[in-house]
């Protein structure tokens, strides 16, 4: 089965510089407290790395 990311949007875009505000909106993630499921690929951990201080994620099997 392939892994997936389930990543949740848990701080504030507010304040923020704008690359940060860039990668969590092509994440899929518009608003405070939404969950979006993506595949786990090296594309994808790359860009949860980078703003892991404003993200929650969870491995999950899909």
């Amino acid at each position: 089965m392939a892994k997936k990311l389930e990543i949740t949007l848990t701080r504030s875009l507010i304040g923020r510089p704008e690359d940060q505000r860039v990668t969590v909106n092509t994440l899929g993630l518009r608003k405070m407290h939404q969950t979006v499921v993506q595949a786990d690929n090296a594309a994808i951990r790359g860009m949860v790395n980078k703003v892991s201080h404003l993200l929650t994620v969870k491995e999950i099997e899909a």
